[in-house]
């Protein structure tokens, strides 16, 4: 196992267990407490998880926190590749799609490069430049990007983007989560963004939500989406059994991306 692999290792245990000893993570990993140590030390150094005496816990976030897009991009990587592709596989040729702001929609817009004649709405600027900047595909596809003020994680949110979105009618969309809870639903960590998630749903016929399995049980300041109000939830084989069941009652289909056909 590669150190940068071991290291994602520690900071999945963690968000699993909340609190791992050392020697736990010696143990499961294959290595010494040293080097286990150490991995903790460069962990904590980025922010991932918090370093207490014996071991390593998840980070003490509050509700309003919010990473830029590069810090998220660099996590979860292979779960999120593999959401985005089943995600992708269900918008076809000549569809309206919005995708929403986020590292795994962005994953998926790279994805919806090969498929033609789609008319794409955002408020995603990563989104925007990676399916109308040079290489973007397709000289068929239709491009809008909606107003408002930028996040850190570089999307456009509030009262410009939502009045954009009142008049908008698209197939399918394809929307991001901060936190993904069974009681508060899809949470964010604004309330801009909130509005601005709730007025994309408003705008599809049909919402597919592409959440890893890192976002359960975390809440953001406010509820976007109920999980009723999602028709399809793709996620990963590393959201538990107890937590499948919990979204499968009530989502319309769920999606686990990595399990065996």
């Amino acid at each position: 196992m590669l150190a940068e692999e071991r290291r994602q290792a520690v900071v999945d245990l963690v968000r699993v267990r909340g609190a791992v000893r050392l020697a736990e993570l010696a143990e499961a990993l294959g290595v010494s407490e040293m080097t286990a140590r150490r991995d903790v030390a460069e962990l904590a150094a980025r922010g991932l998880v918090d370093r207490v005496h014996g071991g390593a816990m998840a980070p003490r976030a509050t509700s309003t926190d919010e990473p830029g897009f590069a810090a998220k991009s660099a996590l979860h990587v292979g779960a999120k590749t593999a959401i985005a592709r089943e995600a992708a596989a269900l918008v076809g040729p000549g569809t309206s799609v919005a995708l929403s702001a986020g590292t795994t929609t962005h994953l998926a817009a790279g994805l919806l490069r090969e498929v033609p004649g789609l008319t794409v709405v955002t408020n995603s600027l990563p989104v925007a430049e990676l399916l109308s900047g040079p290489g973007g595909g397709d000289d068929d596809r239709q491009v809008l990007l909606v107003g408002g003020r930028r996040t850190p994680s570089r999307a456009l949110v509030g009262p410009l983007a939502v009045r954009a979105l009142e008049v908008v009618n698209v197939d399918v969309l394809l929307l991001g989560a901060h936190g993904l809870d069974p009681q508060r639903g899809l949470t964010t960590p604004t309330l801009e963004e909130a509005e601005t998630d709730r007025a994309l749903v408003r705008a599809a016929r049909r919402v597919v939500v592409l959440a890893d399995s890192s976002k359960w049980r975390v809440v953001g300041l406010a509820t976007a989406v109920p999980l009723e109000d999602v028709d399809v939830l793709v996620t990963d084989d590393g959201l538990p059994p107890g937590a499948r069941a919990e979204v499968a009652a009530r989502v319309g289909r769920l999606v686990v991306a990595g399990d065996a056909p």
